[in-house]
């Protein structure tokens, strides 16, 4: 159940969205049981005694009749929640401000108009958040980031990163919090060629438990793991490609320099 109160104004607009489709309830039963087929799940069954009862507002749906009710009346999952008060879109500071201590990749970017990338909808399988970790490629939404400025990225060859907030590693090109863009296609260590530090390439590494950010060197089979000079940590060695895969290159950053008022 969405809410242990009674919600007559979600249910008087249930009733609404109902009518606009020219659907009597027996029309919505019936519809409800092709879905509940089709997804194979009974939870998704409407009755018609059920749907007048939350017309009527005597009690809330829960989340797999809501589902039936947003496909038959074609509304989308988001519009349906936010007649109960319900928001995904409205996260409080969104995913920066989740305080996520551990480094990870998040999964796709799926456009929509006046969308903002809020927060990570899935986790992998034993996804641990205490250390530096690896979400799925790519992903759904990010907190306060309008999708539209993310346009230029190649989204095919491009995943994100989050830098956890226990990982000081690449301290201050890279602060804790940060989300970072790694080109996927640049996966080989570069040996020279740059001029200084902030010229120097950031790659993201994946381990066997974990995964980090930072400058690396290879010798042979023996990946070197760098951190910043004003990290206070230690280089890493690592045998390559046995315990670590080099995810790609860190081509953009955005990461806060300042903690918000009142945070």
């Amino acid at each position: 159940m969405l809410a242990s109160r009674p919600s007559p104004e979600a249910g008087k607009r249930l009733r609404a969205a109902r009518l606009r489709a020219h659907l009597s309830t027996r029309d919505v039963e019936r519809l409800s049981h092709e879905i509940a087929a089709e997804v194979n799940n009974r939870d998704c069954c409407v009755s018609h005694a059920w749907l007048t009862q939350v017309e009527n507002g005597e009690f809330n749906p829960g989340i797999y009749k809501l589902y039936t009710l947003s496909r038959i009346y074609k509304l989308r999952h988001n519009d349906v929640l936010a007649y109960f008060g319900i928001s995904l879109r409205d996260v409080d500071g969104g995913y920066m401000s989740l305080n996520l201590p551990r480094t990870h990749l998040v999964g796709p970017v799926h456009e929509e108009p006046g969308q903002t990338v809020v927060a990570p909808l899935c986790l992998r399988d034993t996804f641990r958040l205490e250390q530096t970790n690896l979400f799925s490629r790519m992903f759904d939404k990010w907190g306060e980031i309008p999708v539209g400025l993310l346009q230029q990225i190649d989204l095919r060859n491009s995943v994100f990163g989050y830098i956890g907030l226990e990982d000081h590693t690449m301290y201050p090109w890279v602060r804790p919090g940060s989300l970072v863009q790694i080109d996927s296609r640049q996966k080989a260590i570069k040996t020279g060629g740059w001029h200084n530090e902030s010229e120097r390439p950031i790659y993201f590494v994946e381990l066997r438990e974990s995964c980090v950010c930072s400058w690396c060197d290879l010798d042979g089979n023996q990946l070197f793991l760098i951190p910043s000079s004003q990290s206070g940590q230690q280089i890493r060695r690592v045998r390559y490609p046995v315990d670590a895969e080099i995810v790609g290159r860190v081509t953009a950053i955005v990461m806060r320099m300042a903690e918000r008022q009142g945070a």
